[in-house]
């Protein structure tokens, strides 16, 4: 009885290690494709959270950028602007990323980047290169019938 439960224990225990690997590996893979995108933008030109997130392969995962950015050293951090070219860094960087823009000839119109002129356009990427990641939590469970 012991055995049995203990081998239970030990099966449960597999299981959960082989999701948090699992996880682990997705994560670390999105985290690359976002580091990818960012260092895709030229000098002079801009791009939005979205628009980074969209390139990597998560089309609603803005927030995942600036958190992948936001533990991230050595990126061009200062082209990539909020939604509409807006600086949506804290008010200590504003001023830096701003003058950074301005020093790599990026134009302004009023507080905003003139994104109609210095947007970067991601390549379209094809669909076997896009990274599909299905998460176990996000499925629907199935109804009996």
């Amino acid at each position: 009885m012991v055995d049995s439960r203990q081998s239970d224990l030990q099966k449960v225990h597999s299981r959960k290690l082989q999701k948090a690997e699992a996880r682990d590996a997705r994560v670390a893979e999105t985290r690359a494709w976002i580091l990818a995108a960012i260092r895709q933008i030229p000098r002079g030109k801009v791009s939005t959270y979205g628009a980074i997130a969209k390139a990597a392969g998560k089309p609603r995962g803005a927030r995942l950028v600036a958190r992948v950015l936001s533990r991230s050293f050595g990126l061009p951090w200062h082209r990539v602007l909020g939604a509409g070219g807006g600086i949506k860094v804290s008010p200590d960087y504003a001023l830096d990323q701003r003058l950074r823009l301005q020093a790599e000839g990026v134009g302004f119109r009023g507080r905003r980047v003139d994104m109609a002129r210095y947007e970067f356009k991601f390549p379209k990427r094809s669909a076997s290169k896009t990274p599909v990641v299905k998460s176990a939590a996000r499925q629907k469970p199935k109804r009996k019938a």
